[in-house]
């Protein structure tokens, strides 16, 4: 995991998102799924080139169980997209880098 990535558990995920200031994206994501092992490097990717101004962070399903039933996840990977710790939007699925590019900036002041 890229160390502009940084992991979140069920004990850190209030203090680690909900209490942040500015927009936080979680990546729901689990080792077993396929398609989140293929946007992992797309959000690599963007966690760098966006540094300063969007923070990224990974909540395994597996570790992470209650956050995710919190957020009701269904499906993932599911990227939520939290503003001052309160959530604005999410994405369901695997997404190419544009898009998701495009999804998150139109958040960011």
């Amino acid at each position: 995991m890229s160390t502009a990535i940084s992991p979140v558990t069920d004990a850190s995920f209030s203090s680690d998102v909900e209490q942040q200031k500015g927009v936080t994206v979680v990546d729901f994501w689990a080792a077993w799924c396929g398609p989140c092992r293929m946007i992992g490097p797309v959000l690599e990717e963007l966690a760098e080139e966006l540094a300063g101004k969007v923070r990224f962070v990974k909540a395994n399903v597996d570790e992470a169980g209650d956050a995710a039933m919190r957020f009701g996840i269904q499906s993932i990977p599911c990227l939520v997209l939290f503003q001052n710790g309160k959530e604005a939007d999410r994405i369901v699925g695997a997404q190419g880098k544009q898009m998701l590019k495009k999804w998150v900036s139109k958040h960011v002041a």
